[in-house]
């Protein structure tokens, strides 16, 4: 197994410095492009958060966490004989997700943060359990992490149980595409299960690494598809023959919000030289619909949502998260409530809305290619209309993720319930955000794929006018995986073919060979 690590570049774990864009970058890639280690400096502070933690079990003082029961039962006792037997117990008994698991992508995301707060120094676990996290990372085993279970404070219990079941041997994974006993995952990569101590198991449990996980893949995703909305909204622009005027910088030097100067000045640099605009600047044209005008304040106050839980989760992933938290320079151990997953939450239902509207904006502009008395393209860009129905269901289809979005755009973060016999009486639910907030993701990526399923067609009717440099290779881009329409097909195919070029940022990368964008 090895081998795989041959050529891998090194990543430290310090439990600060961590960046959205790194995190994103080990968890998206092939296994083996990475080998994630721990820091020297921070295994110096682990090892002595763990001896403290050994000797607090030595002296036979009640410290919750160490040697006393959890949540609700944190009054009772724990004999040190039994402290083993009370974390394997907890970890049996929190593994109680339920549904679908988390894509390998973003489990692995998920773990990479565990491990990357627990190496802070103050958990107090044992580094060797760390270890065996970070040989899931490096080496491809992937713990089955059901989706749904968690109520966002005390930390992400029931997927963490998950994670923390597999490094004991127990519960399935996957691994090389299969899913198969964790126990026969750790041997085929040539290590041991775990053995739990003082403190172990809950140290693994109780943390924001699930939504913390979620929220950062989230904004990379989103990073993407706000360049992605700026391109296919301008091609939109040059196909219906609209006017640049709106974007011009004296309007939004007038009202400097920071994404809307930023999405003003794209969409002038993107039509920049089109053929097409060129074709109508003396055409008596005032002014388009919002949907067209209004991109700057629309797409820019999306992109402020980004801005916000990039700096938001940015703080989450360089935090300490579980409870109690060591402290031994200072001889203390205090419980506290950074697992509270919050702050996360809030502003994941924040970038939901935000990405939710470029979905609302663009089938708008669908909507406006298909209507030729505004137009002037034939009626749902098909040629022999009546006879073919073209691209009208294909803006059904926008409508309906749009309509969708809309309704998982209603925060989680604003409902609470109580459980722990009411000890645990008021909980984020940022799990159930961060899931909302990806399938908003996943419709956006299909509603800008119909947009440019779309506009590529519009421009078939604008021949032989091209329009700017990088919207022509957009254009030409799309090309190679959809052909012009002649006569109604099955446009499911298209509109996945278009999603998949999205999704990898093959659309941002081919206009950022011509242009940089904001």
């Amino acid at each position: 197994m090895s081998d795989i690590l041959k050529n891998a570049e090194s990543v430290e774990l310090t439990g600060s410095d961590f960046s959205i864009e790194l995190l994103y970058k080990v968890s998206h890639t092939p296994i083996g492009t990475y080998k994630v280690s721990i820091a020297d400096s921070a295994l110096k502070k682990m090892e002595i958060s763990r001896n403290y933690v050994l000797d607090i079990v030595d002296s036979g003082k009640a410290v919750y966490g160490i040697n006393t029961g959890f949540g609700a039962l944190s009054e009772k006792y724990i004999e040190k004989k039994d402290l083993a037997e009370l974390q394997y117990n907890l970890i049996r008994s929190h593994c109680t997700g339920v549904g679908e698991p988390f894509t390998e992508e973003v489990s692995r995301a998920i773990m990479l943060l565990r491990a990357s707060c627990l190496v802070g120094g103050h958990s107090g676990i044992n580094p060797e359990i760390v270890e065996l996290l970070l040989d899931f990372i490096n080496l491809g085993v992937i713990p089955f992490i059901p989706k749904k279970g968690s109520v966002g404070a005390s930390g992400d219990l029931a997927p963490l149980s998950h994670i923390a079941l597999s490094l004991i041997g127990e519960g399935k994974a996957f691994y090389q595409g299969k899913l198969i006993d964790s126990s026969e995952a750790i041997k085929a990569i040539g290590k041991k299960p775990v053995n739990l101590g003082p403190k172990d198991g809950l140290a693994l449990i109780n943390g924001t690494a699930v939504m913390a996980a979620m929220g950062s893949v989230a904004v990379v995703r989103s990073q993407i598809l706000s360049k992605t909305a700026d391109i296919v909204s301008a091609l939109t622009l040059d196909a219906v023959r609209g006017t640049v005027r709106a974007f011009d910088p004296k309007i939004h030097q007038l009202k400097p919000h920071s994404g809307q100067i930023k999405v003003a000045k794209n969409l002038l640099a993107l039509l920049d030289n089109s053929e097409i605009y060129q074709s109508h600047t003396d055409c008596g044209k005032v002014q388009d619909p919002y949907s067209l005008r209004c991109i700057p304040q629309v797409h820019g106050a999306s992109r402020q949502t980004l801005d916000h839980a990039h700096e938001v989760l940015t703080t989450e992933i360089n935090s300490v998260t579980d409870n109690p938290l060591i402290f031994p320079e200072d001889d203390e151990v205090i419980s506290g409530g950074n697992f509270h997953g919050e702050a996360i939450a809030m502003c994941m239902d924040y970038l939901a809305i935000g990405m939710s509207e470029l979905c609302n904006i663009s089938e708008r502009r669908v909507e406006k290619m298909m209507n030729p008395s505004f137009s002037d393209l034939p009626a749902f860009l098909t040629k022999n209309s009546g006879l073919n129905s073209g691209l009208m269901i294909a803006h059904v289809t926008s409508a309906a993720l749009a309509s969708e979005n809309k309704v998982l755009s209603h925060p989680a973060s604003v409902d609470s319930i109580p459980t722990s016999t009411d000890k645990e009486d008021h909980v984020s639910m940022g799990i159930t955000s961060g899931r909302k907030l990806l399938e908003v993701l996943d419709n956006l990526q299909y509603c800008l794929a119909i947009e440019l399923l779309c506009n590529t067609q519009a421009l078939e009717f604008l021949k032989p006018l091209k329009s700017s440099a990088p919207l022509h290779k957009v254009y030409k881009l799309v090309r190679t995986v959809v052909e012009p329409i002649e006569n109604d097909r099955v446009f499911h195919t298209d509109i996945e073919n278009i999603r998949k070029l999205i999704q990898d940022a093959k659309i941002v990368e081919v206009v950022e060979s011509e242009i940089k964008l904001d």
